[in-house]
């Protein structure tokens, strides 16, 4: 069930004033004496996340007012979709905010439940808008939608194979072309890092390539981690850090969802994307600790731990994409424990080797409530990869500055004169947020869709 109804239904709606200290005492004047005494007895304050359901005569719901914080429109309705009773309500114009898309969006992205094995009692309250605004909305809530059910799918149904099948799907409904090296094709064709960490699995590695869109255009490649689950290899993960292991294809979901945004809107590009899909398992060929791979790009690659295995999918597939010579390369990864302790969960962390870059996708961040803070590539901090085998190694014995350092793996495969932005992502609410369900989420996927809107506009 849509979360959104289009107004042309005609169907009743309950009206739902967003309110603050500032407007709390014009939201009152509006309520006839019962109701004004029905507040009062209720104790009801304007702070965020309050909520007064407010009768009318007959004894059914007449209005709904929420408090609210008028900086964070997207939480302003994202919890009421399950706290409000099932039926239809509408976002008043007497409120707090003057753009209400990304109030309603908060709705929207409230309402989502992950129902693939378990059914849900109740259905959510269902939001009254313009036809507009459901086109506006629409593409960005399925998009959002299924970033969260990849993420949250356990590996089971969830692994290199059912990647595939998800941008197969893509490219069914966008007249896209797909290409695929599977198993050993990928030594064929020289991408061994991406063998090298998912041979020990029984589902065999795959590097998978969607392009559409016409040759003339400029070039994008989005580029997305699929690591479907991570045991750390044999650098095993204890227990708790193996736990949520199934998200570790977040990257890739949103380098999926993202290409989905990009071939739906028309954007005029020539698109690639690339997932590099794999499990990095245990068994007797699991790739070692110590062990020396030379990369598509050249490079030797001392493998000093197993379990950063996200820059060594990513690697093979940045060099494949720097050789179309593109004219931006994104790649999403939930690459580093260190980016969450820097910034915790809500804030992945942007890398780039453009300030004009980091400078333009920020800003779409701050318009689209979609958080993003840029981390330097201090390049000095290179000597924590440093090899006395080979040209360096896949991480280090120190632990500081492990995202920026991970970032710099990555680097050394993009030459300096590409366009390059890396985002490493938790794609994960560890808790229930107004908006934010726990499980699986996108992060920065709609800023960095209304960023390329805006580039290649």
């Amino acid at each position: 069930m849509s979360p959104l109804i289009d107004r042309k239904s005609g169907k009743r709606a309950v009206p739902i004033e967003t309110v603050d200290a500032g407007n709390m005492a014009a939201a009152e004047a509006r309520l006839d004496a019962a109701q004004r005494q029905w507040l009062a007895s209720t104790g009801f304050r304007p702070k965020p996340g309050a909520l007064a359901v407010l009768p009318g005569g007959a004894g059914e719901i007449a209005r709904v007012l929420v408090g609210v914080d008028r900086h964070n429109p997207l939480a302003a309705l994202g919890g009421l979709p399950f706290r409000l009773p099932e039926g239809i309500y509408e976002l008043s114009a007497d409120g707090v905010f003057e753009d209400r898309e990304l109030v309603v969006l908060g709705w929207a992205l409230g309402a989502y439940r992950f129902d693939r094995y378990r059914s849900y009692e109740r259905k959510p309250a269902q939001l009254l808008v313009t036809p507009a605004t459901i086109r506006a909305l629409q593409p960005l809530i399925d998009a959002t939608f299924e970033v969260r059910d990849m993420v949250n799918t356990p590996t089971e149904d969830m692994g290199p194979e059912h990647l595939s099948q998800a941008i197969h799907a893509h490219a069914e409904q966008h007249k896209a072309t797909v290409r695929e090296w599977v198993g050993d094709e990928l030594l064929k064709d020289n991408f061994p890092t991406i063998h090298a960490v998912g041979r020990a699995s029984h589902r065999a590695p795959r590097l998978i390539e969607l392009t559409w869109g016409k040759a003339s255009n400029p070039k994008l490649a989005i580029v997305g981690k699929g690591v479907c689950f991570d045991t750390g290899g044999l650098d095993i993960k204890p227990a708790d850090g193996m736990r949520w292991m199934k998200k570790d294809m977040g990257g890739a979901a949103h380098a999926i969802a993202l290409a989905g945004l990009v071939m739906k809107a028309k954007l005029p590009v020539r698109l690639t994307l690339l997932v590099p899909a794999v499990e990095n398992a245990i068994a007797g060929n699991a790739v070692r600790p110590g062990e020396v791979i030379r990369t598509r790009a050249g490079h030797t690659v001392e493998v000093d731990n197993t379990d950063a295995e996200g820059r060594l999918v990513l690697c093979d597939a940045l060099a494949y994409a720097v050789e179309q010579a593109p004219d931006l390369i994104v790649d999403f990864a939930t690459l580093t424990g260190a980016a969450r302790v820097a910034l915790g969960p809500e804030l992945p962390a942007l890398f780039t080797n453009r300030d004009q870059l980091a400078d333009q996708v920020i800003g779409a961040a701050e318009l689209t409530c979609d958080p993003l803070w840029r981390l330097p590539l201090w390049r000095p901090y290179r000597r924590m990869l440093e090899s006395y085998v080979a040209d360096f190694a896949n991480a280090g014995p120190s632990r500081h500055a492990g995202a920026i350092t991970a970032a710099l793996y990555l680097e050394r495969f993009v030459p300096d004169n590409q366009n390059w932005m890396h985002l490493d992502t938790y794609a994960w609410n560890d808790g229930d947020r107004p908006a934010h369900p726990r499980g699986g989420e996108a992060q920065g996927l709609r800023a960095f869709f209304r960023f390329l809107s805006e580039r290649y506009s």
